[in-house]
């Protein structure tokens, strides 16, 4: 359940996207030449490297110097020859006299838009580390703008679904005939792309975006499953890593159908954290103040809406979908709480349903993201085919981990019907690489603390700096001082060391019911993660 993703995903209505890149500023639409990055050490930039790419202005209010560009490459990079498909650019140019080169970035997902990240990022790093750096961001194959955008077709989220909990065999077969009919469906319109959608073809599309920048080396800085990318990467080209940070960290050995089991219990866990929040602001939500006692009014509100959705639109899927952003941002949890306590204390549903609209209803686009998750996911790695091993799985784990587990099992049940070839996921393990710097945050849901140290076993030499309680998901770049002061310096210097953050403070409870604004740091980037990626 990357779905960053952060699986960044990239599914869920984005509370504070920062700028939508396709409103573009006309009046820029022309080429721009971009003056080439000065020689440094190690990272020379090859002559006439230029030509290789044609970048238009696309600026906007927010990100005035952001280019785009389109980089046609092999649909499959074992046939060069053969078809070509479309991979869609970003970028923020840097603006000092001597250059580290391109730093591409990626949001998560899999099925993430990075190209709205390359301003954020920009604009988050500081002013003398931005200036270094042409921050490149990018969609990843079948993703957003690249062509073709993969979509399976609409309607797999639309409410109400049944209830993921199959208490029984009618609610059990509803589920899975959803299931079947959009891998059916993926199947029929998408059968020539597919079996070329996966993490190692677009991992070798990184390698096409830094040929044809004429990099010699890039920097890569990912997020959630973009942790993974940036990995197998720098597996398949460690001599082309000139720095490599990675942010909520994908544990590199559960990818994927183990990663998904563990994240069922993180976010338990971090659904628990939530209702012990509540539970200290008894006097402004009511729901009580033992965290267990508001543990049980959750589960009545889930129970009640399996007989009597919120609005005709709330039921037990769509409200877990509701208060799966929590697990991922703790800046949500006042809107939340409020939703929570509207519905089970004074019986109004019309703040749910808002909350629901606000952050569990699908966007438009999501038919696309949810298509390339199950794509890469399903084809990446092998996933148990007998069903009879999942039923069995979900249930000893929702015994221990009822919040999400079989919901986050029916997003990825198509991986147990996908037709053709599962791949074997690389083992990343790599002494290669110049010095890597990972950030996890000791709490995070969507990708467990255990991942990151078994990624930083794998990568020689890597540091790890940890959020000490931290239970976000996408920590740099967020609001962290301590996190941002050590990317900086590594991104500046390349060096870093092993290092320990206190987290952010909790939230107070909301004086009004809003969502957090676009102005917050940690809402902004969350924004731009999406809920499930």
């Amino acid at each position: 359940m990357l779905r960053p993703s952060i699986r960044p995903s990239t599914l869920k209505k984005r509370a504070a996207v920062l700028l939508s890149i396709s409103t573009v500023a006309a009046a820029l639409a022309s080429p721009v030449t971009a003056a080439p990055a000065a020689p440094r050490p190690g990272v020379p930039a090859p002559a006439g490297a230029a030509a290789a790419l044609t970048w238009t202005g696309c600026a906007t209010t927010r990100y005035p110097t952001l280019q785009c560009a389109s980089l046609r490459v092999p649909l499959d990079h074992d046939s060069p020859g053969g078809r070509t498909i479309a991979l869609a650019l970003t970028r923020v140019p840097h603006t000092a006299a001597t250059s580290e080169g391109p730093l591409l970035v990626n949001p998560g997902g899999p099925g993430g838009s990075g190209r709205a990240l390359a301003g954020f990022v920009a604009a988050a790093l500081p002013k003398d580390v931005a200036a270094r750096y042409d921050v490149i961001g990018f969609d990843p194959r079948g993703v957003g703008k690249s062509e073709p955008a993969l979509d399976c077709g609409s309607g797999y989220f639309s409410p109400v679904r049944p209830d993921p909990v199959p208490l029984d065999e009618q609610t059990e077969q509803a589920n899975l005939k959803r299931v079947k009919g959009f891998v059916e469906s993926c199947q029929t319109r998408h059968a020539d792309v597919l079996p070329y959608i996966g993490t190692v073809s677009a991992a070798r599309d990184i390698e096409a975006v830094r040929t044809a920048l004429g990099a010699r080396k890039i920097s890569y800085f990912g997020y959630s499953y973009g942790t993974y990318l940036g990995a197998v990467y720098a597996k398949l080209h460690p001599d082309r890593i000139h720095r490599l940070v990675l942010d909520s960290v994908v544990d590199p050995g559960g990818v994927w159908y183990e990663d998904n089991l563990a994240q069922d219990q993180a976010f338990d866990a971090r659904h628990k954290a939530f209702l012990a929040w509540v539970a200290q602001y008894d006097g402004k939500y009511r729901l009580g103040s033992d965290p267990a006692a508001v543990e049980r009014r959750w589960y009545a509100m889930r129970e009640s809406l399996r007989g009597t959705p919120a609005g005709g639109k709330v039921g037990p899927a769509e409200l877990e979908d509701t208060y799966l952003p929590g697990g991922y941002f703790n800046g949500y949890w006042p809107n939340l709480a409020q939703a929570f306590s509207a519905y089970a204390v004074d019986k109004d549903p019309k703040p749910l349903v808002a909350a629901y609209q606000r952050f569990g209803a699908v966007e438009p686009s999501a038919g696309n993201s949810y298509s390339v998750y199950t794509a890469v996911q399903c084809r990446d790695s092998a996933w148990p085919k007998d069903w009879n091993q999942w039923r069995a799985d979900m249930w000893r784990t929702h015994a221990k981990a009822p919040f999400m587990t079989w919901n986050n099992a029916w997003y990825n049940a198509p991986c147990a019907f996908w037709p053709g070839e599962q791949l074997q996921a690389p083992d990343v393990t790599n002494a290669d690489l110049p010095q890597a710097l990972l950030f996890q945050a000791t709490e995070d849901a969507a990708t467990p603390f255990e991942g990151a140290v078994s990624m930083r076993r794998k990568l020689a030499g890597a540091a790890l700096v940890v959020e000490e309680g931290g239970g976000n998901h996408g920590i740099s770049l967020s609001g962290n001082k301590c996190l941002d002061e050590k990317l900086s310096a590594y991104l500046l210097t390349g060096k870093a060391a092993d290092a320990t953050c206190p987290a952010q403070p909790a939230p107070k409870p909301a004086t009004a019911t809003r969502v957090v604004p676009p102005s917050a740091g940690g809402a902004a980037l969350h924004g731009l993660l999406g809920f499930r990626g």
